[in-house]
């Protein structure tokens, strides 16, 4: 059954980009698209909203509600999740015909690719967040795990739902909310049928460069000598084309 779900996952997937690959095409200022696709393995479907390629809002299937991302885009803006749940029902409706008439051939696997980064510049006590980016990546099933000294962490964690890329393939982002601290290290483990073996993808705080007073006396002092040199390689050099200019036996004849 899951040989199947990602054959029909891939067509899907491939229609809807194509369309915005189409409109691409035109030149404008903002974009708004919408992606959808049903599978066999969880999760089973997805109905979700992008401005920009920011993602707006998506459908919980479980709890039958629009979820907005930014509640700017709430704000002036409504979506009844019936509309998405019905959309997704008719895609698994589709997708359950078609693997009736499919040849059972599995979709090629993409591996992901992985990066780890802070959202903001690392104070060590600061509180911050640690996002885990899993990119190019089909099919969008996958199993992401924050580890803290090699200690899986449960607190603390978030994620964006599957989203779409103009290549076919998803992207995804994890979150973990922390403080940092130079006595921890942290890795993002994935797990993807396009791996071989889980990857893991190390974070740790790196010690700011500590500039001594000692440091800063020397690079002055080079400075300095840096701009006396060359102000007395410019005054050399004016005093002897004044010279030159003086002296007849420097003129050509008239």
């Amino acid at each position: 059954m899951f040989q199947t779900g990602t054959v029909i996952l891939r067509a899907l997937s491939l229609a809807f980009l194509l369309s915005l690959q189409g409109a691409g095409a035109i030149e404008v200022d903002h974009v708004i698209s919408f992606a959808m696709f049903a599978q066999t393995n969880a999760p089973t479907g997805e109905f979700m909203y992008e401005f920009d390629e920011d993602e707006m809002f998506y459908v919980d299937r479980d709890k039958k509600e629009t979820i907005w991302q930014l509640s700017e885009f709430g704000r002036g803006l409504s979506f009844d999740s019936q509309g998405g749940l019905t959309n997704i029902a008719i895609a698994k409706s589709n997708l359950d015909i078609m693997t009736e008439n499919s040849n059972h051939t599995q979709a090629a696997s993409e591996p992901p690719e992985v990066t780890v980064f802070p959202k903001k510049p690392v104070e060590l006590g600061q509180p911050n967040t640690l996002i885990c980016h899993v990119d190019r990546f089909f099919p969008p099933v996958l199993n992401v795990t924050w580890l803290r000294n090699g200690q899986p962490v449960t607190e603390g964690v978030s994620e964006s739902v599957f989203l779409p890329r103009t290549d076919y393939n998803f992207h995804k982002f994890h979150y973990l909310t922390f403080v940092p601290s130079d006595e921890d290290v942290y890795d993002c483990k994935v797990e993807h049928w396009g791996l071989q073996e889980p990857s893991l993808n190390h974070w740790e705080a790196q010690e700011p460069v500590q500039v001594t007073e000692a440091t800063e006396t020397v690079v002055c002092a080079l400075g300095l000598v840096v701009g006396l040199v060359g102000i007395i390689t410019g005054t050399v050099l004016i005093t002897r084309a004044l010279r030159s200019s003086r002296d007849p036996r420097a003129q050509g004849p008239l």
